[in-house]
């Protein structure tokens, strides 16, 4: 043992990675573990390789007593005294053994080299787990090495990472040597060393993307407060500004929406709305139901058995389907970013639920009370399907003027109508609706 082993173990540390300590004492391990082979199993033995000379030094410790039976692992009372003057009985000494480190034998020197290698692979791993495990929720770039079973298996430096099916944009292919962009999922210790899962259909990675491609993300002027995909096919982003003067979308699309383009791009077309996210929830969901026109929101409280806030969204006939998307997919996504149980309803279906259930002898009643009526212009209205004040109100003087029974009395029948109706509408406690849905930008 000398310099050149020093110089041998600093060569390995640097191109492995690894720290020399770790080397230095896989190397005591490993010749500790030869010496047994010829030696004998002596558990009290240690090694240690000076660290700027490289000599070895082998030690024993040894068990102080009155009478020495086995002179391997006792030493005794006087013996110790000679060495160290407060020696004690049952106390331990170590003391350094002239045992010739070139006395190993082949198979000895085998179990060496393998316990080194073994000790080598472990701190590999175990520096590998240590440089990605910090990392999880970033993206990493890597080039794809082979596929199996349709699970992708990437080279990131060191490291292989798996891309499994089920985290793969649909409609993706990938080959040897792509060169791709992930979001580092989980780093797991495992047998065969760290396992490092990937995504890029997780909504971190769209959110990580922004914070790339975006400048004013980057210095913390816009903030992405939600995100929520189908992955491949489209996904909402909610923005804000921590600036007045800076306006969230437009920071984020882009001049021309170049931004924009180049984050879709990387998520293979992926459309991308953005939206401006509001301390008030029922704006908010207003919000995230763009593209569509909402005309109010309410907003319910969990109760004991349900967690989870939901939200009425009335929203006119014609904006119903563009609210709720293909295949419910707006109304999915907005309820992710929103974290809210969406009920979207149309202002049609509304009045409905709110209308009176009709009592056709009720009505007849009321119809023939009044003024101006008659039973012959009763019987005309009902014949006509105007058999009650509600319907005579809303069909308008110039309809009930073209009945031939109701001839000249129209205006005052209707006017008696209009009358009646609003006697039987109670007033409705409106309070103040949310703002109205901002237009979101999308790619």
């Amino acid at each position: 043992m000398n310099r050149e082993l020093i110089n041998v173990i600093e060569q390995i540390g640097r191109e492995k990675g690894i720290d020399k300590e770790i080397l230095f004492e896989a190397l005591e391990s490993a010749l500790l573990s030869a010496s047994r082979k010829t030696l004998g199993p002596a558990e009290n033995v240690r090694m240690h390789i000076d660290r700027k000379s490289g000599d070895l030094r082998v030690y024993c410790r040894k068990k102080v007593v009155g009478e020495v039976t086995d002179d391997k692992l006792e030493i005794s009372l006087e013996d110790a005294k000679a060495l160290n003057k407060d020696a004690e009985l049952d106390d331990e000494l170590e003391l350094e053994q002239e045992r010739p480190p070139q006395d190993f034998g082949r198979i000895a020197a085998q179990t060496a080299k393998q316990v080194i290698l073994q000790k080598v692979r472990d701190a590999e791993r175990e520096g590998i787990y240590s440089e990605f495990a910090g990392k999880e929720g970033q993206i990493l770039r890597g080039v794809v090495h082979r596929i199996e079973k349709r699970n992708v298996i990437l080279e990131i430096g060191k490291a292989e990472a798996i891309l499994p099916e089920r985290e793969q944009i649909p409609g993706e292919r990938y080959n040897p040597g792509d060169r791709i962009r992930a979001y580092v999922l989980e780093v797991r210790r495992t047998a065969k060393g760290p396992q490092i899962s990937l995504s890029r259909t997780h909504p971190g990675y769209l959110a990580r993307l922004f914070e790339t491609e975006i400048p004013e993300i980057q210095e913390g002027i816009v903030l992405v407060k939600a995100t929520a995909r189908e992955a491949g096919e489209r996904a909402k982003v909610a923005v804000a500004s921590t600036k007045r003067d800076v306006d969230p979308i437009g920071a984020c699309v882009g001049l021309r929406g170049t931004r924009i383009q180049v984050i879709s791009r990387e998520l293979r077309g992926e459309k991308i709305d953005i939206i401006e996210w509001s301390h008030d929830p029922a704006t908010f969901v207003a919000r995230a139901l763009s593209p569509a026109k909402v005309s109010s929101v309410t907003i319910a409280e969990p109760g004991e058995l349900d967690t989870q806030p939901s939200a009425l969204v009335i929203v006119p006939d014609n904006q119903l389907s563009l609210a709720i998307g293909k295949k419910g997919q707006n109304a999915r996504l907005a309820a992710k970013l929103t974290g809210m149980r969406i009920d979207i309803k149309s202002e049609s279906e509304v009045e409905a639920e709110r209308a009176p259930v009709a009592d056709p002898v009720a009505d007849r009643a009321a119809l023939d009370a009044l003024a101006g009526m008659t039973p012959e212009a009763a019987a005309a209205l009902s014949a006509a399907g105007l058999g009650s004040p509600a319907a005579v109100a809303k069909a308008g003087r110039e309809r009930l003027a073209a009945v031939a029974e109701v001839g000249d009395r129209a205006e005052q029948i209707h006017a008696a109508a209009e009358a009646w109706v609003a006697r039987k509408t109670p007033v409705a406690d409106v309070g103040p609706g949310p703002a109205p849905a901002e237009p979101a930008a999308s790619a």
